[in-house]
């Protein structure tokens, strides 16, 4: 970090108001780029493609020297950077850390970027990136919003809460984004640097958040929140430090291990928790188990969903690639041998990654681990707190039985019906009956004709499960229904109503 770090610290966060001013008045925002780049532009500027973004920019004026000098890493004369940036001096953004000297031009030296995380604009201060120069990063280097930032914004419960903490802020993100649904908002990183920009980023978009410097649990001992929101270093590999926004200088999965292990004791009772990490998977184990043991006994309700599973050679090169490196070099293939060396020791077959979901309840731990590998809508995150609510009643079903024979129910409107039918030797046989969610998490369930027959009686108000029950069972038997069959119906209705195909009434 540079000697200098403190003294930038001030002056950066000191800009904020007049940045700010500055941005809004030339326009430098999400909605407003979007319209002056064009779909076209605005999507070569997400490949990492500088060419037709310059070629955009050119008539927007000082809209267009932002763009070239913030996002695209140009250098601009002096004198326009001076005008775009009113009323922010050049020589207090150089002092600052923003801007740099280049002769008689400027450039930037951070990476400023207008977002729109559904409460308007918010602009987010990073280290620059390769995406549009070629640099290697330093192990300080401070990550801006990529697509794992933005998978955990929309998979991220958006309810209004009290407290929030953001483990681990790097940039700040996920804390600005906090300041939306959130009462108060912390932020703690074990790297300075990260604070610099996430203090900065707050102050510029004029929002409170307490920032703590310290390694993982450590800033907030004995303290305990509401909701928790982890975008940690989960990159799974050999214990060390490569880049602290993704080595956790522990071995494998052994960063997500402790952060899903440690944030139960930070949860008010009823709090939520919302992260991203992954996990191997072994020769003979099943991960399920693996991430299950990180778990008390004690506490959580806990959902897993596991949305992809990569291969080691794979896994090993995309992350060389995020580090600016070249996988031909010499120095790269290297630190390759090494990593898979690693693997092929643990015996990792792939590499799971997805979001894991910890609710603090007052009993047994439970846990439903998934794959979610297909397609689904996104934001996620109200998903994870209809899912925490339809949990907690299918607890207090188990407790009393009696509860979900005497609820009425109701089949959700994007539940549907589908009958599978393949060419058989006398016409059409009929393959698959199932049942499907058409939002959200899109759930399938394979049935039988009687399940139909029992969600096709399903109404609000209508009869109680229990009766619906009994009417099923004498029309295929002509008897009353079994323990056995009732059981066998019960089973199947818990099921749908986890996944959100019906809902009790």
């Amino acid at each position: 970090m540079p000697t200098n770090q403190t003294t930038a610290s001030s002056l950066l966060a000191d800009l904020g108001p007049d940045l700010r001013a500055a941005l809004t008045r030339v326009g430098y925002d999400a909605d407003t780029l979007l319209e002056a780049l064009g779909d076209e532009a605005h999507a070569a500027l997400g490949r990492g493609e500088p060419v037709p973004v310059r070629r955009a920019s050119a008539g927007l004026g000082e809209l267009g020297t932002l763009v070239r000098l913030l996002l695209l890493g140009d250098r601009v004369p002096e004198s326009d950077a001076a005008a775009a940036l009113a009323p922010v001096r050049v020589d207090h953004a150089v002092a600052a850390g923003l801007l740099e000297l280049d002769g008689d031009s400027v450039r930037a030296a951070l990476d400023l970027r207008p977002l729109d995380l559904g409460a308007g604009t918010r602009w987010v201060l990073s280290d620059l990136d390769d995406s549009m120069h070629r640099r290697s990063l330093d192990t300080d280097h401070v990550l801006g919003v990529g697509h794992a930032s933005l998978s955990l914004l929309r998979a991220t419960p958006t309810a209004a809460t009290g407290t929030v903490l953001d483990l681990g802020t790097g940039c700040g993100i996920q804390a600005v984004h906090a300041t939306a649904y959130g009462q108060t908002v912390t932020g703690t990183d074990v790297n300075e640097r990260a604070l610099w920009l996430a203090e900065a980023s707050a102050a510029l978009n004029g929002l409170e958040i307490e920032f703590l410097a310290g390694s993982w649990f450590e800033p907030v001992a004995g303290r305990r929140f509401d909701q928790i929101v982890a975008n940690p270093p989960f990159v799974v590999g050999p214990a060390r430090v490569e880049h602290t926004y993704r080595d956790s200088g522990l071995a494998l999965d052994g960063a997500s291990e402790l952060v899903i292990s440690g944030i139960p004791e930070l949860l008010n009772p009823g709090g939520t928790a919302a992260l991203l990490a992954s996990w191997v998977h072994v020769a003979g184990q099943d991960w399920r188990t693996r991430v299950a043991s990180w778990l008390p006994d004690h506490g959580i309700d806990a959902w897993i969903v596991q949305r992809d599973i990569a291969d080691p050679a794979l896994y090993v090169g995309t992350w060389l690639r995020d580090a600016g490196l070249d996988p031909r070099e010499d120095a790269a293939q290297a630190r390759a041998e090494r990593w898979l060396d690693a693997f092929t020791a643990a015996e990792v077959e792939g590499i799971g990654f997805g979001f894991v979901y910890l609710r603090a309840i007052d009993g047994p731990t439970e846990l439903l681990a998934e794959d979610l590998t297909h397609g689904f809508d996104d934001p996620l995150g109200p998903e994870a707190l209809a899912h925490f609510e339809r949990s907690a009643w299918l607890r207090a079903a188990a407790a009393d039985p009696d509860l979900i024979l005497d609820s009425r129910y109701e089949v959700d409107a994007a539940t549907a019906l589908e009958r599978v039918y393949l060419p058989g030797t006398e016409g059409w046989d009929q393959q698959v009956v199932r049942v499907h969610r058409g939002d959200g998490p899109r759930w399938q369930h394979e049935v039988d004709d009687a399940t139909a027959a029992l969600l096709a009686g399903m109404r609000p108000d209508g009869l109680p499960l229990r009766e619906l029950i009994e009417l099923l069972a004498f029309g295929e038997t002509g008897d009353a229904a079994t323990p056995e069959f009732e059981t066998a119906a019960m089973t199947i209705v818990a099921g749908l109503v986890r996944h959100g195909l019906i809902h009790p009434r």
